[in-house]
């Protein structure tokens, strides 16, 4: 039976440890002959050969492409809960390219005389099973469950789980009895024998055997790979026996061990690198092309055409949510896809403040791909659908509870189009510290939010109000043109002079026209900055906010300033955080700029440096998200700080209405930009004001009550809220308007709704 596994190609290498690197150098070889897996036979009672667990870390740092194993993991002397953490970090480390091979254990007296329990053949399957169950107990991290297994020969009682890996590690078995047969069919990811012990028709009724215990488990036989090591001698004649001779008879006698028992892995026991490149070069293609011609004859109904099937185990697929056709994903999606079962979800399934549970997340890796996946997205209309680029998004828009996520993250190249004029590309995927890091030797730099955790795509589509605003505008305002991918599918570049109506909608309600893929951005020229992190005693609340307000307000606009206010605990003095960015390497003009400040109230702590701009954007860890829950952030846009908003937002704090309240200089250099000619409208504003909270705090309550009589306009990537009042908030009505126009054009069935949704005229 053939089942559908795309052929592949390993090494066994023995790893032996004189000379020290003769294994690392075979391993390079297998990656350089085109092999699609090294592995290495596991023997730590030898004292002839390398620890194998070492010898797979280096031999990962040494490659780029290969996968790597085990040829198989001695589990008696290799802890389980040990050896899957193990497993995990080398997997991470690797970017996915650990696969994990098992044995039950063999040689007794060696493993006993290591300090390992000596099992009887029947105990051995039965503690590699239990060694299984640990193994992906350890993995599942998005399990919050205590891990509990009491087992008769491995027990862990309240293990941490994690880390997850990279990709779903498939656990291969090695194994020739019965016993350990029905074993691989209940929970292996694949069947590993070698060859040389198998008799003529062992490999057809192993198959049986398995396939019949993996359906009686509810497993589909297709998810194990069957993966065989095979040895043999290359001669100029032929009839020499099986695997002993040229080339050509390895092609036809290894073919109906593809074709009738479904090998979908050949793995070369050799180390001698003529045989190894011999194999490379004369078998692995001859006997691909030779599969594929009786695939193409055979019209069995168990065949499977080679790269439809992606594998996911039972367990895997039991946690798949309800609406999706998961079946139906476009192959070039498939592969990296996530699924609530993969062992990334945890790291894709929320945002910064906000947890998550989509059904759902594609990880498209160019336009066309991000093209396929709208299209899929379309199948799906009664679901949600979230798009994300860097995965901070405090509005939460960009991950759901059961739809789909389309995330960009992969698009991330940067480019300088044009020195002279410091025209470049920047991905959407790209997070704004790496954008400041590629700026950074030209002498350039993009005023861009706060914090260099942020993706290109969400702010660059909604404002931008970063720590160079005052002085060189919002993010929009540099942007020359956009490549965007449409509701329909059409991938379309947009600029002043092609589709000025989507190039101006694109600057500040992208997310409702499309997914941008690509930017083109004309950047500042800016060097050391002055940046300086203040912390005052704020007892008297209102007459800070006030004075702070006038401070910024009246600074030249070379001066942009944050502040964070949260609520003083009882007896505590209520202490005003203010960052502030003067764009000058000049300690006098940075000092001369903050003097005004620093005689309103008394300075607790103070940080003043003249640093890069790239130092200031990189506040951020490249740890995934793993937010829980759901945040209430709210937003509005203010004028100055007057006596009364000063008054009223003191209340809002004493009563306890947030634990985070912010407010954001936006004004100078923003106003040099007409109202009508960006999506972002609010150009007279002087400050964004955030702040977040809960129900439980009345938040919402008290921002009606207190915060929002002052306001005049919303900024869309800070609230939480998407009701129609919101977007009414975020654009005035003749800005709602001509949206509402364009979006009637560019997506009529608005499929592009789950954020400040414009609907279409």
């Amino acid at each position: 039976m053939y089942y559908g596994h795309e052929l592949q190609f390993g090494t066994f290498i023995t790893p032996r440890n004189g000379p020290p690197h003769a294994a690392v150098r075979l391993a390079e070889l297998s990656e350089a002959s085109g092999y699609d897996l090294v592995t290495f036979q596991d023997h730590p009672y030898q004292p002839a050969f390398h620890d194998t667990q070492t010898l797979l870390t280096w031999v990962a740092a040494r490659t780029e492409r290969i996968h790597l194993s085990a040829n198989v993991a001695n589990v008696p002397l290799r802890p389980p809960a040990v050896l899957a953490r193990a497993a995990a970090s080398l997997d991470l480390l690797s970017g996915g390219r650990f696969e994990l091979g098992l044995g039950a254990g063999g040689f007794w007296d060696a493993i006993e005389a290591m300090g390992g329990r000596r099992l009887t053949p029947g105990q051995a399957v039965d503690a590699l099973s239990e060694a299984i169950d640990i193994i992906r107990g350890i993995w599942d991290q998005g399990d919050r469950t205590r891990f509990e297994v009491d087992g008769r020969y491995h027990r862990v009682s309240g293990a941490k789980r994690g880390p997850a890996p990279a990709h779903n590690i498939p656990i291969w078995i090695g194994a020739l009895k019965p016993r350990m047969l029905r074993l691989v069919g209940r929970k292996g990811d694949g069947w590993l024998p070698s060859l040389a012990y198998l008799q003529p028709g062992d490999f057809a009724k192993g198959n049986a055997t398995i396939d019949e215990a993996a359906r009686a488990a509810g497993r589909d036989p297709r998810e194990i790979r069957r993966i065989v090591n095979v040895g043999g001698r290359f001669s100029a004649g032929s009839g020499g026996g099986f695997l002993d001779g040229p080339a050509e008879q390895w092609v036809d006698q290894l073919l109906p061990y593809v074709v009738d028992d479904g090998v979908g892995t050949f793995i070369l026991a050799s180390d001698d690198p003529g045989t190894i490149q011999h194999f490379a070069v004369e078998v692995a293609p001859a006997l691909r092309e030779a599969v594929a011609r009786e695939l193409r004859r055979s019209d069995a109904a168990t065949v499977v055409a080679p790269s439809t099937w992606v594998a996911r185990s039972s367990a895997v697929r039991a946690k798949r949510r309800d609406g999706i056709d998961y079946d139906g994903l476009p192959p070039a999606l498939a592969a990296d896809a996530i699924e609530p079962g993969d062992a990334g979800y945890t790291r894709v399934r929320s945002t910064y403040l906000r947890g998550g549970s989509p059904g759902l997340v594609l990880r498209p890796r160019t336009p066309e791909e991000v093209a396929l996946a709208v299209g899929y997205a379309r199948t799906h209309r009664g679901l949600p659908l979230g798009v994300r680029s860097g995965g901070h998004g405090i509005s939460g828009r960009s991950t759901n509870d059961g739809g789909i996520v389309i995330d960009v993250s992969r698009l991330d190249g940067m480019e300088v189009l044009d020195a002279s004029s410091r025209l470049v590309r920047i991905g959407a995927g790209a997070r704004w510290k790496d954008v400041a890091e590629f700026l950074a030797p030209h002498g350039w730099a993009l005023s861009s939010g706060d914090y260099g955790g942020v993706g290109v795509g969400g702010l660059a589509t909604a404002g931008g109000i970063g720590w160079l605003v005052r002085e060189h505008g919002l993010t929009i305002d540099h942007l020359r043109a956009a490549e965007l991918v449409l509701a329909d599918g059409r991938i379309v570049r947009a600029d002043a002079a092609e589709h000025p109506e989507l190039f101006w909608a694109v600057r500040g309600a992208g997310a409702n026209v499309g997914i941008v893929t690509a930017f083109e951005f004309e950047v500042d020229e800016v060097g050391d900055v002055g940046f300086a992190q203040l912390a005052f005693d704020a007892s008297d609340t209102v007459g800070f906010l006030q004075a702070w307000g006038d401070w910024v307000v009246d600074a030249p606009r070379d001066l942009t300033s944050f502040l964070i206010m949260g609520g003083a605990a009882p007896g505590q003095t209520r202490v005003a955080q203010v960052m502030a960015v003067v764009d000058s390497d000049d300690p006098a003009t940075v000092l001369e700029r903050l003097q005004p400040l620093a005689e309103v109230a008394p300075l607790l702590a103070q940080d003043v440096r003249i640093t890069s701009y790239r130092q200031v954007i990189s506040n951020s860890s490249d740890d995934a998200h793993g937010a829980e829950g759901e945040p209430l952030s709210l937003s509005g846009l203010i004028g100055r700080v007057t006596p009364e908003f000063a008054r009223d937002a003191a209340r809002f704090l004493d009563d306890g209405g947030t634990y985070f309240f912010q407010l954001r200089a936006v004004g100078g250099a923003v106003h040099d930009v007409a109202a009508d000619a960006t999506a972002f409208a609010h150009r007279s504003s002087e400050f964004s004001v955030v702040a977040l909270g809960t129900a439980r705090l009345r938040t919402d309550e008290l921002w009606r009550e207190l915060i929002a009589p002052h306001v005049d306009g919303a900024y869309l990537s800070f609230d939480t809220r998407q009701d129609d009042e919101q977007v009414e908030a975020v654009f005035p009505p003749a800005t709602l308007a001509r949206l509402r126009s364009i979006k009637a054009e560019v997506d009529p069935d608005n499929l592009f709704r789950d954020n400040a949704n414009v609907r279409p005229m």
